[in-house]
């Protein structure tokens, strides 16, 4: 690459930087169109570098929020028997589902799932609390369930 290529390069590259705080789908839509032209000195490197790193914390935050929502409905369910409704029991399939699908289309998450369990447990177990109006202590400090469990969509606890 010469000189005056090189210039131009750089240009581009600090156009479409621009064109990222602009208008942000057109700078995924060139992003990705310089990317299939194998034009990658013309990418705006730093912002998608950015975006990749958030859309894996992104997969991150929702298995975590899908897996305290779970959680929080299957103590409930397990500790407060007499107010079980087809809500209840429509939470716990659909946030479920939600964490299946990611798990399946991410299988690294399955490392993530367990290292997070147990914290999701607690918040899980104070959110319940507030929820019910039950008592923090009526619910154990570790969780009842397992990690399969939990994710086992035939699961149901015992009331």
């Amino acid at each position: 690459m010469n000189a005056g290529s090189m210039i131009l390069t750089q240009a581009i590259s600090a156009k479409n930087t621009q064109l990222y705080d602009r208008d942000f789908l057109e700078w995924i839509e060139t992003t990705a169109n310089l990317l299939r032209s194998n034009r990658f000195g013309e990418i705006d490197l730093e912002n998608l570098i950015e975006e990749i790193e958030s859309m894996g914390r992104s997969e991150k935050n929702a298995l975590e929020s899908n897996l305290e929502v779970l959680l929080m409905h299957l103590l409930k369910y397990k500790y407060q028997p007499q107010k079980i409704s087809n809500s209840w029991k429509y939470t716990i399939r659909e946030h479920r589902l939600r964490m299946i699908k990611s798990l399946k289309s991410s299988p690294s998450l399955k490392v993530y799932f367990l290292e997070i369990f147990v914290a999701c447990y607690k918040n899980a177990r104070d959110l319940a609390a507030d929820q019910s109006g039950l008592e923090i202590i009526t619910f154990p400090e570790s969780s009842p369930f397992t990690p399969e469990e939990t994710i086992d969509s035939d699961f149901l606890p015992q009331t």
